[in-house]
This record gives C-alpha cells, structure tokens and sequence, in this order.
C-alpha cells in the first residue's frame, strides 16, 4: 500500500466525474490504487468511466443531481458505508452571457451546485475523516475566483467562495490530520468549455487550453504541501499580472476585454 493510499484511501469520492477534470481525476487515483465513488447527473457518462477502472479497482455509480440539495444528502447517503479518505468537490455549473440575459434560476443554479453542494460534502466527509485522523479534500476553484469577470459574474463568484473556504480550512482542519487543497485551472479542454465557445474555432491572443490529465496532475502532487495552486505555469505567470502587478481596476478591465472575446453576444 502506497503512502498516498494510507493518508487518502481506501476510498475517494470524485464529483462531476462523468467527464473532462473529474474524469482524469478517477483515472488517476484509481491508477494510485483508491477505489472511486463516481457522482455525476449524467448516467450514461458515470457507467462508461466505471467501466475503464472497474476489475483494477472497487467502483460505485452514484446518478444525483447537485443542484437539488436533497439529492446530495442521498449521494451521502449511499456512501454512508464507506471510508472515504478524499474528497474531490469537482462538480461545477457555469453560465457564460451577459448577467441580463441570465435567468435568475440559472444563477442560483450555479450557486447550488458550486458551493451549496460542496459545503454540504465537505461538512459530512470531514467529520469522518477528523474521527479517524486522516484524509484529504480537494475543491475545485477558478482562475475566475481571483478578479472580477463579467459575463461569468456568478460563477467567477462561487469560484471565489471555493477559493477562500478550502484555504480556510487547509489551516483549520491540519490540526485533525486532513490536508485540504483549492485548484484554480485555467481554461481547459473539456466538454462544458468547448460547449461554451460555441462554434468558435479560434480563441482570443494569449488564452491558453491546460488538458485535464495535467490539471488533475498538478492537483494531486500538491495535496498536503500547500493550501491552493493554480495549475499551470502560463496561468499562474497570468495570475501574478492580474493580482500582483496591474492595479485592480486594470485587471478587471482585461479580463472583461477576455471574457468579452471568449462569450460574445
């Protein structure tokens, strides 16, 4: 048994890992040797990932919908059985138009799903791994969380919540044995963001597309040593230009300029 699955194991729970991120991060850890719990809403997408590690690995299919908060008491309800010593809150919900032609529904959506879910997992998961004195939490942030950045106004601020709870708790939860890390990807390929571009071909100077399996990389190889990474060098050179050298209203300007090219009307 690895010193990773003695700290993290014997199971993880991956959220939205039907497909892109949460899909490399199954593959990943149950190449580690963690048996995953797969939660996603989309059936069809958690039964062929099952597949791909099942007879390496002990797997279970759990079909909810985040943004119902009933349906995340039942996905926990389904694991109540199992030790899970990592959580990956990866699951996320974004809207990408200008907030006027956003329906409200859409944005409480992304609230739900972003932050009401994954409160609700990392309240019941860390408790049974502050019992047993180990374990470790993963919450998916944003590039977005770190400026403002119109036309993904709402997401950019669940992000930002998810960036400030998991480096709160990567201070408060050590003292119980559990290490807790905030990711914040930049724009990488996956299904919900080609989807967003449309039948964009091209995309704006300077933005560059990470590949999950790095992302998810990244994530992994840091857990225990920091509170929060933003994976990437190129993200994280961008990083340090909008909230380190460019004065706050600058940055704002740019990423509007950006998200503007990226999403427009």
């Amino acid at each position: 048994m690895s010193a990773f699955t003695q700290k993290y194991g014997p199971w993880a729970l991956v959220t939205g890992a039907a497909m892109g991120i949460g899909a490399s991060y199954v593959e990943q850890l149950a190449a580690r040797g963690l048996n995953v719990v797969l939660v996603d809403k989309e059936a069809e997408g958690v039964a062929a990932q099952a597949s791909r590690i099942r007879g390496r690995v002990e797997v279970r299919e759990v079909v909810v919908d985040l943004a119902v908060r009933d349906e995340v008491m039942t996905a926990l309800e389904l694991v109540a059985d199992l030790e899970i010593g990592l959580l990956v809150a990866n699951a996320a919900h974004a809207a990408t138009a200008p907030w006027l032609q956003i329906p409200l529904d859409d944005k409480l959506r992304q609230i739900q799903v972003n932050c009401v879910a994954v409160t609700q997992m990392v309240d019941v998961l860390s408790r049974a791994m502050a019992t047993r004195g180990r374990g470790g939490i993963i919450v998916m942030s944003s590039m977005a969380a770190r400026i403002g950045s119109p036309r993904v106004a709402t997401y950019a601020a669940t992000k930002a919540f998810d960036l400030i709870l998991a480096e709160s708790l990567w201070a408060e939860l050590r003292a119980q044995g559990i290490d807790v890390l905030a990711v914040l990807p930049g724009q990488t390929r996956t299904p919900g963001f080609e989807r967003s571009l449309g039948a964009r071909t091209k995309l704006p100077r300077g933005v560059k597309v990470m590949e999950p399996g790095d992302v998810s990389r990244e994530a992994l190889s840091a857990l225990g040593k920091q509170p929060s990474i933003v994976a990437g060098s190129t993200n994280r050179a961008a990083s340090q230009l909008l909230t380190r050298l460019l004065p706050r209203k600058a940055a704002i300007e740019m990423m509007a300029r950006t998200t503007r090219a990226m999403y427009p009307d």
